[in-house]
């Protein structure tokens, strides 16, 4: 690939060291790197260069993370995902909800880091929903509202057909607890954390060949769920 074709990628983090590892990891990978030092340095280099993503740290010294995001999105519509430390649950459920698309938490799987990477350009990239996705033995049929386990068709209510339908059309992203009840139950309903405890529990049970060990719908703690979706090939 020329160089000209590699996704740019803004890397926001006000840590040298942190700046320079993912510089050689991305760059090993097919991937031209942009660093940043601070949130204004991030926005002016974002505002020239257009990058295809963008990885954001919410601990920067000038302009925090939240405020860097909420600038980006008046404009962008580039994804972004979050560098985060690992105790700060709150801060990536604020900048999920602020139109995030993923966080990475320090310190970071460099393979991870990168199918995060190929997940949240895919979804930047694609024109249109597939009709029918597929991960595992799970398909589902959107156009038709049908999903099959090995072929067996599975029942749903209305209620869990549309929860499931909305992580299929986010599938490898994280979706928030109010993401979730926003979409299936409404604006009133974005507390009722427990609707969603009822409903993953039910489709994991239809859907999960164990359901105590999910491999499919995966929790991601404090924040919400997540859909794994097929391994690429």
């Amino acid at each position: 690939m020329t160089e000209a074709l590699k996704p740019l990628v803004l890397v926001v983090d006000d840590e040298p060291q942190i700046r320079r590892l993912l510089a050689v990891t991305l760059e090993a990978n097919g991937y031209r790197v942009l660093p940043a030092a601070t949130g204004q340095e991030g926005l002016v280099l974002a505002a020239q260069h257009h990058p295809a993503i963008v990885m954001l740290d919410l601990g920067l010294p000038d302009v925090s993370g939240q405020e860097v995001l909420r600038r980006l999105r008046e404009w962008s519509s580039a994804p972004v995902v979050i560098l985060s430390v690992q105790d700060d649950e709150a801060g990536k459920v604020a900048a999920l909800d602020g139109g995030a698309d993923d966080y990475v938490t320090k310190p970071f799987n460099s393979a991870e880091l990168l199918a995060r990477l190929r997940v949240a350009l895919r979804h930047a990239t694609k024109q249109e929903e597939d009709s029918v996705f597929q991960s595992g033995s799970l398909v589902v049929d959107l156009a038709n509202r049908r999903v099959t386990i090995k072929g067996r068709e599975v029942e749903l209510t209305a209620t869990e057909y549309n929860l499931l339908r909305l992580l299929v059309r986010h599938a490898g992203k994280v979706l928030t607890h109010r993401q979730l009840l926003r979409e299936v139950w409404g604006v009133a309903a974005v507390e009722q954390t427990h609707y969603l405890r009822v409903y993953v529990a039910r489709l994991r049970e239809k859907l999960e060949p164990i359901p105590s060990e999910p491999k499919l719908i995966v929790t991601e703690p404090g924040v919400g769920y997540r859909l794994r979706p097929a391994p690429t090939q």
